[in-house]
């Protein structure tokens, strides 16, 4: 095992090695049998399928153990953004190019949205932003797009639950504003960042939805305030609104349903 200064990781390292083992073995094994296949103590094993099988890692049946719920939920959403991005990355890349400004593909975690996709503009200023990264639903394009889309009660849910911080000084913090700013995205199929989060940077988002019509993801498009086209509408929205009705197809024949409020 290698050697780290990282606190916890050696523990955390027995632990991976005792799920990866319950993952590998042609049959469920016994705490047993994987205290001879990792080489711990059996006390020590005991402790740690206690632990995993408490936390829904692994399941426990008649002494022996298998992969758990709360696993397969993980693995399930992993390999759901996975092919999103798969399916979508045809469409990503010719907003992108159409656009010339950079492209973002978020789904919803909790009360913010986390980019899963980023095609850079090709100019020559690029954005701080990662795949990775979160950002807040009632201050981005993304967000707002995700929560327009959203049936009434989901939204309300949400909306109960959010706090509207004040990133910027034209970040909406007011709920009464921004139901009135979702209301108005819901109606028109898109909704903007105009310098909520980041100064100089104005984006443009729309919700992607299931074959139940629930909002699954967003796609923005980023540009810098200095460099906006004089039409938005034809250079960003329009283009945006084709690449949603186009993803409907492609977002109704996916396995899982990724993100989730």
């Amino acid at each position: 095992m290698l050697e780290t200064k990282v606190p916890g990781a050696a523990a955390f390292a027995k632990f991976m090695t005792v799920l990866q083992a319950v993952a590998d073995a042609p049959q469920p094994p016994t705490a047993a049998s994987l205290a001879r296949s990792c080489g711990y103590p059996r006390p020590t094993v005991y402790r740690i399928v206690a632990a995993l099988a408490e936390q829904g890692m692994v399941a426990e049946t008649g002494g022996a153990y298998r992969l758990g719920p709360r696993l397969m939920s993980l693995a399930s959403r992993a390999w759901s953004q996975f092919d999103l991005r798969a399916a979508l990355a045809p469409d990503l890349q010719a907003l992108r190019d159409e656009t010339g400004e950079t492209v973002h593909l978020a789904v919803p975690a909790g009360l913010e949205m986390t980019y899963i996709d980023k095609l850079e503009s090709p100019g020559p200023v690029r954005m701080a932003s990662r795949v990775g990264a979160s950002v807040a639903l009632h201050s981005s394009a993304v967000g707002k797009a995700y929560l327009a889309a959203l049936d009434a009660a989901a939204r309300e849910r949400l909306l109960h639950d959010l706090p509207l911080t004040a990133r910027m000084p034209g970040t909406v913090t007011s709920l009464p504003e921004l139901r009135a700013l979702l209301d108005l995205a819901a109606t028109r199929g898109y909704a903007t960042d105009d310098e909520e989060n980041e100064p100089g940077i104005v984006c443009y988002g729309v919700a992607l939805c299931d074959a139940a019509g629930r909002p699954v993801a967003g796609v923005s498009v980023s540009t810098l305030l200095f460099r906006r086209r004089d039409d938005p509408q034809a250079a960003y929205i329009e283009p945006l609104l084709r690449l949603r009705d186009a993803a409907a197809a492609k977002l109704a024949v996916l396995p899982v349903s990724p993100g989730g409020a």
